[in-house]
This record gives C-alpha cells, structure tokens and sequence, in this order.
C-alpha cells in the first residue's frame, strides 16, 4: 500500500478544517461549510456528467481505480524484475531456453510469463519484440482511460461548483427583499465552487497524478523485461543482461542492486 496517498488525503482535510476552526467562529464555522444542495449540485452534477459521458463498465472501472493509487500499483519494483531476469537468464545459460517452461508456471508475472512461453516457443525475436510492446501499448491504454476519468472529474467539479454559485446568485436576487439574507445566501452560493475546487484539487487531480507515476513504472518494468527476454533468447551472458538491464536505472538504484545481485555469469 502506498500511504503517501492516504496521508496526503487525510493531511488536505485535516488542514482545511483547521484554517476553518482558526477563524473568529471557531470549531463552529465548520457548519458554514456544510449545505446539502451545494454539495448535491456539485457533487451529483459532476458525477452524472461524467457518468454520461462514459459507459458503465468504463465509468465503474475509473472510479474504482482510486484502488491503485491507494494501493501503489503491483509488480513495478524494478530491482525484482531485473533479479527475476538474471534468475532465468542463468537458468536458461546452464539448462537451455526450454527449461524457462517450467519455471514459467510459477510466475504470477503473466506479461512474463507470456513473453516466456513465446521465447520457448523458438518464435522470431522481432515477433517477440512485436507482440509484447502491442499488449504493451494496449496496457498503457487502459491505464491511460482510468487516469482520464479522474482528470475529466476533475475538470467537472470545478464547472459544476461554478453552476451551483449561479444558480445560488439566481436565488438570491429573486429574494433582496430582505436585506439581511443576502450574506448568509451569497454564502451559500459560494459554497459550490468551494466544493468543485475541494473535488478537483483534493481529489481527482491527487489521484490522476499518481496513476500516472504507478503507470509510468509499470511501463518501464515491462520495458525490462521485453529487453531482458531477448536478450536471454539471443543467448547473451547473464552478467551483460544485468548491466544492459541496470542501464534503465537512476545511477543512484545501480551500485545497490548490485549489492543484492549475484551476478552470475552462467558458467559454474
């Protein structure tokens, strides 16, 4: 679980009530805050109109993506995939490419597991090659659709908040009669763009962000592991896979993974 989501979740409301209750009212101006029809028309509004903007499936599967910004995303440790590699780089270097197979079953990795199946299979590398970025560029779509709900949410809070206001002012004015309702009326109005902000920029946008990140990693693990299958299939030696695959790291994450790497070279 990546907690730096849920703290900085926890930390914008936990600071938003605080300024609240640093004002002249108190803990007791929380209340000002809170309208149901505001947080109705914003709320609602933005939803529905994300949800008819979307299919079912498609409106279901982005909001229920918040999991893996929660969640951090699984199998993006680059350091694990690269180990993996050289694992089955030397087990192919002593036993030949048809002792991957078995160990294959044991990969909860499918993409690996996959490209595994295509290399025993004697397949032509650059078919390889091409069948692995197509179901690449394909996983990369579908993240990418999830992270354009939560920007296109985003977008809708704000617009709908702004709707709210008018309608508020609309409200208003039809009621100046009474001179002293204004300020508690145009408070109110106002509250539905302080409630599109809060979705947009506490919530959405959060959250699209670290959708990208977590994609942006698992994108280069399957990188890794395209480069680090090929090089296997072409036979290359498993300390030269490990420093080909070492190259799509930060210098920084270089000298540690080789503390924890073996680096067998395949010949004892």
């Amino acid at each position: 679980m990546d907690i730096a989501t849920i703290i900085g979740l926890v930390l914008g409301i936990v600071f938003i009530i605080i300024s609240v209750a640093l004002g002249q009212d108190g803990m007791a101006g929380i209340v000002y805050f809170l309208d149901a029809p505001s947080a109705m028309i914003t709320f609602g509004g933005a939803f529905a109109a994300i949800f008819a903007g979307y299919k079912i499936p498609d409106f279901i599967k982005g909001l229920s993506s918040i999991k893996i910004a929660i969640s951090g995303g699984k199998g993006n440790d680059v350091g694990a995939v690269i180990k993996k590699i050289i694992e089955l780089s030397n087990v192919a270097r002593k036993e030949g490419l048809l002792s991957l197979e078995e160990a294959a079953g044991g990969l909860e990795d499918t993409f690996l597991q996959k490209g595994i199946m295509l290399v025993v299979d004697g397949t032509d590398p650059e078919l390889v090659r091409g069948i692995m970025e197509t179901e690449l560029v394909s996983i990369d779509g579908r993240h990418r659709a999830n992270i354009t709900f939560w920007e296109d949410l985003g977008a809708m809070g704000p617009a709908w908040g702004m709707i709210g206001t008018l309608v508020g002012l609309v409200m208003m004015l039809y009621h100046m009669e009474d001179v002293s309702t204004l300020g508690p009326n145009m408070a109110v109005a106002l509250i539905t763009t302080f409630y599109g902000s809060v979705l947009a920029n506490w919530l959405c946008t959060p959250v699209a962000t670290k959708l990208k990140a977590v994609n942006g990693a698992e994108m280069q693990c399957k990188e890794i592991t395209i480069e680090g299958l090929l090089s296997i299939q072409a036979g290359e030696n498993p300390r030269v896979i490990e420093e080909k695959l070492k190259s799509f790291l930060a210098p920084s994450l270089r000298s540690s993974m080789g503390q924890d790497s073996d680096g067998g070279d395949g010949n004892g």
